[in-house]
């Protein structure tokens, strides 16, 4: 059966976010299935929280909460669902925005204890002027995902555009992560949705996506995904590890995770060996990496690929949309 309106709160961790946050509440308030948006300012230096309560529609469903300290977004949601009674959660970023009747597809369809649909990329510079009728219509038929197939579809290819089904945004059960004594991973910086989202699946939830398209990710340079630090990637390692060590993954599963931990590892071997060269030098930095040669060879690899991609031809333009499955 479809749900009842006001059965959702959106979640929305912001940071320095004065510049998007009305935009992003408005498109939450703006669904009738919305019990509750959360707001949790994590401790921004802007007027994050006062253009937030600015965007108020007057119907009681918008809450602020500020926290004391810059946590992370991790916390900031786990913040929002303690403080939320709504039996479904979902996330909005404080630069994106929802389409229209973006929530009701997803409702009306049954059985799910996640469920996410198709994401529309734009540029920062399109976000004000963009028309939501210049989204392509998509067949909105759900299929279900496998913990393996979720986490391969989670693994970069290079000179291409990002698709990680990391990235999509779900309604959550709230019943199936307190009977799993699920959350937000706090250690986590980034990478904290896909995390939970491999959890939600190993602890063998239905998490069905579909192509139907009602969320628009606004791609800024600046975004805290597109910059990640050492310990970043560090501590994203240390989580794949943890999800290595759950009971009841079948062998494509562990395949799929190392797959995914190697990758990051070939990452963090690469901004660690940056680190080390700009705070002590191409010597030290050399010196340091010695210590694993494979590693070595492989950084040194990374390297002269990013030296190298101007020899390459010039990718096509990027389209002003982007899906990220079509």
């Amino acid at each position: 059966m479809p749900e009842m309106p006001g059965a959702v709160c959106v979640i929305i961790a912001a940071w320095n976010a004065q510049a998007t946050i009305a935009r992003a509440v408005h498109s939450a308030l703006q669904q009738s299935q919305v019990a509750e948006v959360m707001v949790v300012d994590d401790a921004s230096s802007d007027r994050t929280a006062e253009t937030a309560a600015g965007a108020d529609d007057g119907s009681g469903r918008l809450h602020i909460l500020r926290q004391a300290r810059n946590a992370g977004p991790s916390a900031a949601r786990n913040a929002a669902i303690a403080a939320s009674g709504a039996p479904i959660l979902t996330i909005l970023d404080a630069d994106d925005f929802y389409l229209p009747g973006r929530l009701a597809p997803l409702l009306a369809i049954a059985g799910w204890d996640a469920i996410a649909d198709n994401m529309v990329f734009i540029s920062e510079a399109s976000a004000d002027s963009f028309d939501p009728r210049a989204v392509a219509a998509f067949d909105p038929a759900p299929r279900t995902l496998s913990f393996a197939a979720f986490v391969e579809q989670n693994i970069s290819r290079p000179h291409r555009p990002r698709a990680e089904l990391g990235f999509v945004k779900p309604l959550i059960r709230r019943a199936f992560l307190e009977a799993h004594d699920l959350s937000y991973d706090e250690t986590l910086r980034l990478g904290e949705d896909f995390a939970l989202y491999a959890r939600i699946l190993a602890a063998g939830g239905r998490f069905d996506v579909v192509r139907h398209c009602g969320y628009v990710a606004v791609e800024r340079a600046a975004s805290l995904s597109g910059s990640h630090s050492t310990a970043d990637l560090e501590a994203l390692l240390a989580s794949d590890a943890r999800l290595e060590a759950l009971p009841g993954l079948g062998m494509a599963d562990r395949a799929a995770l190392r797959q995914h931990a190697a990758q990051l590892a070939a990452n963090f071997r690469l901004r660690r060996f940056l680190d080390d060269k700009q705070q002590r030098g191409l010597g030290a930095a050399l010196r340091h990496a010695a210590g694993d040669p494979r590693a070595l060879a492989g950084t040194l690899r990374a390297i002269l690929r990013d030296k190298t991609d101007w020899l390459r031809p010039a990718p096509p333009p990027r389209a002003a949309m982007r899906y990220l499955f079509s």
